[in-house]
């Protein structure tokens, strides 16, 4: 699938990154934050809005906006690169369509050995009351 006009859909923030790393963290804004907009996208048809909103659900906002953010580097290009490789294998892990389970059917051997077992268990239960003697 060819995603180049959904990448001109995507918007990017740049904000500072968290944790340590000195004065260099306090300066530089390296941490990208993507933002995709998934109700007001024209790359999906509705169908496959759909679908991502179920998949997504737990990660949009209220007004159906994806947000994404990587500060693992240092540097901007490469938290940007890697956001947006996160963002596709997300769309594309969504837009993926189940397979259809085949039912199979139990082979006999298993379901004689469920038997058999059942059968021994309620053996050695029954061995263990005391004999009857009338």
């Amino acid at each position: 699938m060819d995603f180049s006009q959904l990448i001109n859909e995507i918007t990017y923030r740049a904000v500072r990154s968290s944790g340590s790393g000195g004065q260099h963290v306090n300066k530089v804004a390296t941490k990208i934050e993507l933002y995709f907009n998934l109700f007001g996208s024209v790359f999906f048809n509705e169908e496959q809005k759909e679908r991502l909103k179920a998949y997504l659900q737990n990660r949009l906002t209220n007004s159906g906006i994806l947000i994404l953010s990587c500060g693992e580097s240092r540097s901007q290009f490469k938290n940007k690169t890697i956001v947006t490789k996160r963002f596709l294998e997300l769309i594309e892990e969504g837009l993926k369509e189940e397979k259809e389970r085949l039912p199979t059917k139990i082979p006999k051997a298993v379901k004689q050995k469920r038997l058999l077992n059942k059968r021994k268990t309620s053996e050695k239960k029954a061995n263990r009351k005391p004999p009857k003697i009338d």
